[in-house]
């Protein structure tokens, strides 16, 4: 998951400013988009500028690895010192799992977990009328069973991230998110078609489509279970969303009949693989359900049956038991396969995971060694296909605000900065135009892997 932070701001209206501080994955973007909804509709109103405007901080904490908890610590600590008298509020997976952390720091005024999220506006207002006896706000998270529905719209974002299902029953050995986010659960299929038309009609052009383990999705219509293959048919034909993208898959779940699906265009040509390593061992030891011939065949099935697709991966090197010829294995057994990037993580102690509780373990400076190596394979990979991709026509979403340098988003995934673009991006922001690929760009080193540049074959908007 990458751990950046970003801000939820919009109009105010009262003297109750508050600004939402979002880390971590895409599922925290959408709560982030809900925790903002619940607030506006209880009288608080989000900033426009900035952090010295806002009197109330809410942290949507992501909690995937130790450091990710201590980044929040930090944060507030900084918070506190631009200025003292503001009310922080702690709220997201690090609040439910590392509810110590802050319930003894003194700039956190308020702790309220996942299994609370839902009643943060009610806990602030009591807060302020000093009817609170604690500050500490959670119970057990697996007895949770909504998924309050209503996040994922941030005012100035173009896409919509929108939550399909929460939590997770794989436990694997590294992993402390089902105990943050508790059981797997899904909204139905009903209720996510209105969802997405009202989006339609609020302006969305793009919906991904995303939740902690998106392949447990299930329903259940007339007595039949709906899984995530009956979702997607049922958004592309009950709804008129011209962009939806899958997040985070594994192997054994890009089945036939999901790549059948990406005949219809509007289910973009993208996969994010949540595959950890190629090497069965170490698949085994960290209680992944697939082995590296699941790796294998689901990256070719890609290529074969949804081919120029742009395929990223999750990668976590020196796992406790990963030998140095495992680390090999996965690196020989990836540079063979077809993909686009690799999403890579140095392996990093969580506890209360069992992983953390192993006696083998890597040292850290072979960790960060082992992520390396690969991710010079993946730039090198990154800039082969980039350079693949000049003299296409791509179908680019403008963005509202530019993302990995560029102004757009095409529909297979590449960012993509648009000549002239200064001119006309407040205009087009929300719609797709067909753009020419005419160079790559890697000079800004904020952006590891660059950016495709375009220029818009002509001047007629697509819709």
């Amino acid at each position: 998951m990458d751990h950046t932070v970003t801000h939820t701001k919009g109009v105010a209206v009262t003297n109750t400013k508050y600004q939402v501080h979002t880390f971590g994955c895409k599922v925290n973007t959408y709560d982030a988009g809900l925790i903002q909804k619940n607030l506006n509709a209880n009288g608080f109103a989000p900033v426009v500028r900035g952090d010295k405007d806002a009197r109330i901080h809410v942290l949507n904490t992501c909690a995937v690895t130790a450091e990710a908890t201590k980044e929040a610590v930090r944060y507030i600590r900084r918070l506190k010192v631009k200025d003292p008298f503001c009310t922080i509020v702690v709220t997201g997976c690090a609040a439910q799992v590392d509810t110590g952390s802050f319930s003894n720091l003194p700039g956190a005024d308020l702790i309220v977990a996942n299994s609370h999220k839902g009643s943060l506006p009610d806990l602030l207002n009591k807060h302020f009328r000093g009817e609170l006896t604690e500050k500490v706000f959670k119970s057990n998270i697996f007895k949770k069973e909504d998924l309050e529905m209503g996040g994922g719209v941030e005012k100035h974002h173009t896409r919509t991230f929108l939550k399909i299902q929460d939590g997770c029953n794989s436990f694997c050995t590294y992993c402390i998110i089902p105990y943050a986010r508790g059981k797997s659960r899904s909204i139905a299929i009903a209720d996510l078609v209105q969802r997405i038309n009202d989006l339609y009609a609020d302006g969305s052009r793009e919906v991904v489509l995303t939740g902690v383990h998106i392949g447990d999705y299930e329903d259940e219509i007339n007595g039949k279970k709906m899984v995530m293959e009956d979702l997607i048919e049922n958004l592309l034909a009950r709804t008129k969303m011209p962009r939806f993208r899958l997040s985070s898959l594994e192997p054994v779940e890009v089945s036939e009949r999901l790549l059948d699906l990406y005949k219809d265009p509007r289910l973009c040509p993208h996969f994010h693989m949540s595959i950890q390593s190629a090497n069965t061992d170490v698949l085994f030891h960290m209680k992944r359900k697939y082995t590296q011939e699941d790796v294998k065949k689901s990256l070719i099935a890609i290529s074969e049956r949804v081919p120029n697709s742009f395929v990223g991966m999750d990668v976590i090197t020196g796992f406790p038991t990963e030998t140095e010829e495992q680390f090999q294995d996965t690196y020989e057994t990836l540079k063979a396969l077809p993909w686009t990037k690799l999403h890579v993580f140095p392996y990093s102690e969580r506890s209360g995971t069992r992983a953390a509780a192993m006696e083998v373990s890597v040292y850290p400076h072979v960790r960060a060694e082992r992520a390396a190596k690969l991710r010079e394979l993946s730039i090198a990979r990154y800039e082969e296909q980039a350079k693949l991709q000049i003299g296409t026509i791509k179908k680019v979403l403008v963005l509202k605000n530019a993302a990995k340098g560029g102004q757009g988003l095409s529909h297979d995934y590449w960012p993509v900065s648009i000549a002239g673009a200064e001119s006309f991006v407040d205009h087009w922001a929300g719609q797709e135009v067909d753009v020419q690929i005419t160079g790559y760009d890697h000079s800004n080193k904020a952006h590891m892997e660059g950016h495709l540049i375009g220029e818009i074959l002509a001047d007629e908007v697509l819709t």
